[in-house]
């Protein structure tokens, strides 16, 4: 597959004119396989997540291609003696899998975050260590793989070893602290 160029990928908050591309990549399974939700099964659904969920989120982004919604890409702060951390995931509708889209996105949210959520100066990702894209996204992104958590976790009633990648506020140049 083609590249896709960087400039046509852009990072914005949800609005609800998006709930039909949201749809589009939230009702796939293979989308949505290594997050904690399930598909979507009707647009309802996700005009009202946009609505409920995105829209009031900390700092949770669509990911966009020439505007169009194609995934999205979260941070959720950490808060009381965790406010120095976040933990960032992301999702990909599967057209636009290996063409840099995940990268970039990633990229755009490091490089607004850190002075967006002031107090947080460690993001860090939970992958599957089945997941290499992901775990590709992460490292071209500049994260670093700090270890592998054991049995660290159930999802959609299978235990998961998970890779820990984080990332520093300091390794970006964008807060010392």
């Amino acid at each position: 597959m083609e590249p896709i160029d960087s400039e046509r990928i852009t990072v914005r908050p949800f609005e609800p004119a998006d709930a039909d591309d949201y749809f589009s990549w939230a009702s796939d399974d293979r989308v949505v396989r290594n997050l904690r939700r399930t598909p979507l099964t009707a647009r309802d659904q996700a005009l009202a997540t946009i609505i409920d969920v995105c829209i009031p989120h900390p700092w949770r982004r669509s990911i966009c291609v020439d505007g169009r919604s194609v995934g999205f890409v979260s941070v959720n702060p950490g808060s009381g003696d965790h406010r120095c951390r976040a933990d960032i995931s992301y999702a990909l509708a599967t057209d636009f899998w290996g063409r840099g889209v995940a990268t970039a996105a990633v990229k755009l949210a490091v490089a607004r975050v850190f002075g967006d959520l002031g107090e947080v100066l460690r993001l860090q990702a939970f992958v599957d260590v089945g997941n290499r894209a992901s775990q590709r996204v992460l490292e071209k992104a500049g994260f670093q793989r700090e270890g592998m958590l054991r049995k660290y976790t159930y999802l959609k009633g299978e235990l998961k070893d998970l890779y820990l990648y984080s990332l520093l506020s300091a390794d970006t140049g964008t807060n010392s602290n």
